[in-house]
């Protein structure tokens, strides 16, 4: 099936109402966009500017109908508040989930580590493979920062190799545990149980989050040691998981969510002399991020850049 794209870009007073118009001749909704204005670098963002209404009509032998019904219903509206004429753009149906699949490639991380997509083959025995299917959760291993994430979690077990030598083959003499707020696809979770960690609790707020990390979990034939909640800091502090400290806390999120999770007790599920790696900050925001960790009891460690992306690990 093949679509026709119609569209308009209006004040914030008039896009509700462009978007009930739309809406009656479109089967599947409209999807309305606006930019995000950022005050500092703390700031969540904001909705500022113009909102784009968009909406897709099927194109089949009632679309020239359809279309004219819709632009007599725009005119009426437009006699009220004048309108900007909609554009039309044509869009050709296709399997979008397949046509992403030619053009995911496996991803190299640090020393160790490689990201590969669930459906393909290990190209690389020597590396330790991670298989993730994206759904709809953060972390796929593209973005930049779950790559510097991930190549501070691999130092952090090359460092504890390096003092403590290597784990017992037994997952029940591998003490270390993990925390991973926000954990998104499980990636960083999935990575930290296949560097060393004998338990890991990832835990977000978003539920489809939690069951995709659940569902690349059992593609990596992690069971048990992953316990997956629905959550943040509140919920782990309070007890509603079997530990609420470890070793090693990581949070890739994003820099405002950071500051005000350190202030909610992010730091508290972190052992004495243990390591918080955070990421998902741009770089003007990371001495916010140091200096709200500091206040807290860290130090820098360490930390990875890419372009504008960083990660930062700070110790207890």
């Amino acid at each position: 099936m093949n679509w026709l794209e119609v569209s308009l870009t209006v004040n914030g007073e008039l896009a509700e109402s462009v978007a009930d118009v739309l809406a009656r001749f479109a089967p599947n909704g409209v999807v309305m966009e606006q930019s995000v204005q950022f005050i500092n670098d703390v700031d969540p963002g904001t909705p500022a500017g113009p909102i784009t209404v968009r909406a897709y009509l099927e194109v089949d032998d009632q679309l020239e109908g359809n279309r004219q019904k819709l632009e007599e219903s725009l005119h009426y509206l437009g006699m009220i508040r004048p309108l900007p004429a909609p554009s039309y753009k044509s869009i050709a149906d296709q399997n979008w989930m397949e046509a992403w699949k030619q053009h995911y490639r496996p991803i190299l991380i640090g020393k160790r580590l490689l990201v590969l997509p669930a459906w393909m083959q290990n190209p690389d025995p020597m590396r330790i493979p991670i298989r993730i299917n994206p759904g709809m959760a953060f972390g796929t291993g593209t973005h930049p920062s779950t790559q510097l994430c991930l190549e501070l979690i691999e130092r952090y077990f090359d460092d504890r190799l390096q003092r403590f030598g290597p784990p017992a083959s037994s997952m029940v003499d591998r003490p270390l545990a993990v925390i991973d707020v926000g954990c998104g696809s499980g990636i960083l979770s999935i990575a930290a149980l296949k560097l060393g960690a004998r338990h890991c609790l990832g835990v977000d707020t978003d539920i489809e989050s939690v069951k995709n990390a659940g569902e690349n979990a059992a593609l990596n034939v992690i069971g048990e040691e992953l316990i997956l909640g629905h959550g943040s800091v509140p919920e782990i502090l309070q007890g509603d998981y079997a530990f609420n400290q470890a070793p090693l806390v990581v949070a890739n999120i994003l820099a405002p969510v950071i500051i005000q999770m350190l202030e909610a007790g992010l730091g508290d599920l972190v052992e004495s002399d243990g390591e918080l790696i955070l990421g998902g900050i741009l770089d003007p925001q990371m001495e916010s991020v140091v200096q709200a960790a500091r206040v807290k009891g860290f130090h820098p460690r360490g930390s990875r850049q890419v372009g504008d992306w960083a990660a930062l690990s700070m110790e207890r």
